[in-house]
């Protein structure tokens, strides 16, 4: 007979911010967060040594959740590097629609933590160059010139449509800059693909 193990206080309070800051915003107080979590202050100061240890520590786990579903969605469109770039605003715009959507978790973060040093800035920096650089990998089997450069410009057409998306979903933002991608990933035609990888 097998009995189910409760999460502990760590994995409580790190549910409870995930959402809490994402529906409320980074500057959501500690109060909320412990009742969230329905553990005591004592826990947050063990286990992270504070709220801004513990906005880091959600923001590293989004990241490392958004960046799998990133080579899910990507994974889904099959070998193809071009069909590969393109499902990635394909589903932005299915986010975007959706109900509960509050805008990009790590734009709000960086405009919130007033900090310049806080350990969260780290975090969004570092995940937004990993998706990059999943981006310049396709580009660069598509054989583009500068796969690093339009990886990066990819990554601000994500970045504008995640923030229009809150701010003016009506204009459809991810269909616009599914067309602007278009256009960045075509500066590959003239040059031929590799050979998919195995």
């Amino acid at each position: 007979m097998s009995t189910r193990t409760e999460p502990g206080p760590r994995q409580r309070l790190l549910d409870a911010a995930q959402e809490l800051t994402y529906q409320h915003g980074m500057g959501v107080g500690v109060d909320a967060l412990l009742k969230g979590a329905g553990v005591a202050r004592r826990s947050l100061y063990e286990h992270f040594g504070g709220k801004d240890g513990l906005i880091t520590e959600v923001l590293r786990r989004s990241a490392a959740e958004d960046e799998a579903r990133y080579r899910r969605t990507m994974d889904a469109a099959g070998h193809d590097p071009r069909a590969r770039l393109l499902a990635v605003f394909d589903r932005i715009g299915e986010i975007v629609a959706g109900d509960g959507y509050r805008g990009c978790r790590y734009l709000a973060a960086d405009l919130a933590l007033a900090d310049p040093e806080h350990p969260g800035h780290a975090v969004t920096r570092e995940y937004r160059e990993r998706v990059a650089a999943l981006f310049a990998a396709e580009l660069a089997r598509l054989g583009h010139p500068r796969p690093a450069a339009a990886g990066d410009q990819l990554l601000l057409l994500v970045d504008g449509a995640l923030a229009a998306g809150a701010t003016r979903p009506a204009t459809d933002p991810a269909a616009a800059a599914r067309e602007l991608a278009e256009q960045v990933i075509g500066q590959a035609h003239d040059r031929p693909p590799l050979e998919p990888r195995a």
